[in-house]
């Protein structure tokens, strides 16, 4: 293939050093919220801050070297050792930060659906799923170090990833376990998570509509239920919309990967090869605001923290007062 053209080097390099800006500042937020305020210390939002961590990590390891590589003409500068660490690295965090989501899944859903069955998230089970996200993502990234696949400069030079361009059985049995393990795994869980989790609250919002008509009242719910309630389904909403950000970004590369291996490769130019794998690096930017910042206590501890942030998110003392103002009238 010919060379691409500078231009998609520059424009790579000045979107990602904004991307990264903005990555920055999004994730370092959440762990400072999460290390100042107390009342964000719970096994929850110890996966969120995981997720924040593991973009983070995405962002220290991998933006530096390809912003560089963008604006040093568009090649990998960085020789074989660091092709090996660019890969490696983003591999471990990009799959720590999915697997995250998944485990966000799963919390929302002892939540939503599991509520009455006595089963919640707790310290030592999210530390456990911590330590699995990041041990199941190390263990698959590090296969080509024992020979199963390896790690080459990706489409237009600027950043590396395994091989998936190769004929060979090892790189197309490689390339398969990555897409089953990095995509397919994790997708059906997230799939069978966030379709209980609406399926409930359809469920529930029936049958209180259905008593609520029996009784001949208009709601069935405390002012205290309805924003508890309110509050969960609003997580879960973010999340089912992060989760549909996370098949946008993560399919078009899963896509060119099999495709790649199994199919006509006269598509797959430079360009078109390296793109997906860079729009996955874009997740490091949303996750924050998706997750975190969109998370009504994370947003009461940032308006508390940056109060000229222009958030404003009912605390619990403001709630209790419109009940009462409401139980008055």
């Amino acid at each position: 293939f010919p060379p691409v053209n500078p231009m998609w080097n520059y424009l790579l390099g000045v979107i990602f050093f904004v991307l990264g800006l903005l990555s920055f500042c999004g994730n370092s937020l959440v762990m400072y919220l999460f290390m100042t305020k107390k009342s964000l210390r719970s096994p929850a939002n110890m996966i969120i801050v995981n997720l924040a961590f593991a973009d983070f990590m995405m962002l220290m390891t991998q933006y530096p070297l390809l912003i560089y590589n963008c604006f040093a003409g568009g090649v990998w500068s960085f020789g074989a050792i660091g092709c090996d660490f660019y890969s490696f690295a983003g591999g471990v965090t990009g799959v720590t930060a999915l697997l995250s989501l998944v485990a966000i899944g799963y919390d929302r859903y002892l939540v939503i659906v599991k509520a009455f069955d006595g089963k919640h998230m707790t310290s030592s089970k999210a530390f456990l799923i911590i330590i699995f996200c990041w041990a199941y993502a190390m263990l698959f990234c590090s296969l080509p170090f024992f020979g199963w696949g390896s790690f080459i400069p990706e489409g237009i030079m600027v950043s590396c990833s395994f091989d998936y361009l190769s004929e060979s059985w090892k790189t197309r049995s490689h390339g398969l376990i990555m897409f089953l393990s990095y995509y397919c795994c994790p997708m059906i869980f997230i799939i069978f998570f966030y379709f209980q989790i609406v399926n409930a609250i359809r469920n529930h919002e029936k049958a209180l509509r259905a008593q609520a008509k029996k009784m001949n009242v208009e709601n069935l719910r405390s002012n205290a239920d309805m924003n508890k309630q309110s509050q969960e389904v609003r997580v879960a909403k973010v999340a089912v919309a992060n989760v549909g950000l996370w098949l946008i970004t993560w399919t078009p590369y899963a896509y060119i990967v099999m495709m790649a291996m199994f199919s006509d490769k006269t598509f797959v130019t430079p360009l078109v090869s390296c793109l997906p794998g860079l729009i996955l690096k874009t997740a490091s930017c949303y996750n924050p605001m998706m997750f975190a910042i969109s998370h009504p206590k994370f947003r009461i501890a940032l308006q508390e923290a940056l109060p000229w942030f222009c958030i404003h998110e009912p605390t619990e003392d403001e709630t209790k007062s419109t009940k009462t103002e409401s139980d008055c009238k």
